[in-house]
């Protein structure tokens, strides 16, 4: 529309011209690579639970309690910078998060006892719970429309290059270390997130922010820099970017908001139970107690390899179906993976089952990820995406401990527990109230 002569855009005017290019591509391989050192983190978990075990002469569900303190601290950081991230701005809480995340995690390496570890450990998962939170809102809010959903998996797709990475450092580990093979593996997992800290520096505020708070000449700097380097021209002397819409931020639970996010915070809960209850236990058991060519890292790592296709189609649905019909029918493939585990008797089929889990579990997240952040307005998208990030971590505190009596008595019980939460997940995802591909972020 045009005022007194000016040509007033919006900032998705903008975003839309300068289109998804190397300004993108770059900050997708910044964010990408802590994302996957996120992963490892993660994941770590049941990759060094028996070496803890050996080197603090522990059983291994006790080592496993880790990885409840881990969870502890992703909820807690999860809930603090993303609200901390609405307020003061992605970047600043992309950079402590990102710092602490290295530091904690390369201390972890050289905890003298059980309980300094505990304590890193705890650390190390507040900053990471803090990460995975403001990534994606920040990345979203860097993305035009009618790119953002397939962008917003592929960005989730560096979960499975992190699990990769971890499964081929565990292989190496177990086959080159006699003890303290954890201590190496946490080196690994460290590493990305240093290099991280660096590359950090180079990604500017939120466009959607920086208009939120009002900061005019940041944000037009902002804006000028993304067409600048995807090769576009720059804003014009006769261009200026609207000024907010303004509204009053709410919260998460009012009226207009309440049944999205109580909806789409089941549907994280649900898929993080099942998701880590399989990825938690499986990598030991598979390592130790499989049988055939379902056992040992090597299948781990195969494992792992097939999520990637997982990711693929998710990224293919969002844009080509809409983000809720994908996140609802991966949901509905990840309960028929466990089904088919539970029923097989073969070791082929048993193979078969637990890739399809990895493939349609890990697209799930993919859907998830690049739905969740469009739910809520740039006022409250932070706090929501921490919201989230909560709830999934309180389903991570569940599944290595509150159903570890019922993964001990029988692994297949457990399964299908797992089966029935993801079906009630995709009737909970149903009842999200909008569906979001191609739309405006406010």
């Amino acid at each position: 529309m045009a005022t007194r002569g000016l040509d007033v855009l919006t900032v998705d005017d903008v975003l839309e011209r300068a289109g998804a290019g190397r300004f993108q591509r770059r900050l997708l391989g910044i964010f990408g690579l802590v994302w996957a050192a996120d992963a490892m983190q993660v994941l770590a978990v049941g990759f060094t639970s028996v070496s803890i075990a050996s080197t603090f002469g522990i059983s291994v569900p006790e080592a496993l309690q880790i990885g409840t303190l881990f969870f502890l601290g992703m909820l807690i950081g999860a809930a603090l910078f993303g609200r901390l991230a609405d307020r003061f701005g992605r970047r600043r809480v992309l950079l402590v998060t990102v710092i602490c995340d290295a530091i904690f995690g390369l201390l972890s390496v050289f905890a003298p006892n059980l309980w300094v570890l505990f304590l890193l450990r705890f650390l190390t998962g507040m900053a990471v719970g803090g990460t995975l939170p403001v990534d994606y809102a920040m990345m979203a809010e860097f993305l035009p429309a009618r790119n953002r959903g397939r962008w917003l998996v592929i960005l989730e797709g560096f979960w499975a290059v992190g699990t990769v990475a971890v499964a081929l450092a565990a292989w190496a580990a177990s086959i080159y270390l006699t003890s303290d093979a954890w201590r190496w593996i946490f080196a690994a997992t460290a590493l990305p997130a240093l290099i991280g800290i660096f590359l950090r520096f180079w990604v500017p505020e939120s466009p959607l922010h920086l208009q939120r708070t009002g900061e005019h000449a940041e944000l037009r700097r902002t804006l000028n820099r993304v067409l600048q380097v995807n090769g576009k021209p720059q804003l014009g002397d006769g261009e200026s970017i609207s000024p907010p819409v303004t509204t009053r931020a709410g919260s998460l639970f009012s009226p207009s908001l309440r049944r999205r996010t109580l909806a789409i915070l089941c549907v994280w809960f649900l898929v993080s139970v099942s998701y880590y209850g399989v990825f938690t236990w499986l990598p030991g058991r598979l390592a130790e107690q499989g049988f055939g060519y379902v056992r040992g890292y090597g299948f781990l790592v195969l494992v792992a390899f097939a999520q990637l296709p997982g990711y693929a189609l998710a990224a293919y649905g969002v844009e080509a179906i809409g983000r809720k019909p994908t996140l609802i029918g991966f949901l509905l493939l990840s309960a028929a993976g466990c089904a088919l585990f539970i029923v097989a008797t073969d070791v082929l089929l048993i193979g078969g089952a637990i890739l399809l889990m990895s493939f349609a579990l890990l697209g799930t997240w993919g859907a998830l990820y690049a739905f969740t952040p469009e739910l809520f307005p740039t006022a409250l998208r932070g706090t929501g995406m921490g919201a989230a990030g909560s709830v999934a971590r309180f389903g991570g505190l569940l599944a290595p401990s509150a159903l570890a009596v019922v993964i001990a008595q029988d692994f297949s019980l457990a399964i299908a527990l797992f089966a029935g939460l993801l079906i009630v997940g995709a009737v909970a995802a149903s009842f999200v109230d909008t569906e979001t591909r191609h739309a405006v972020l406010t």
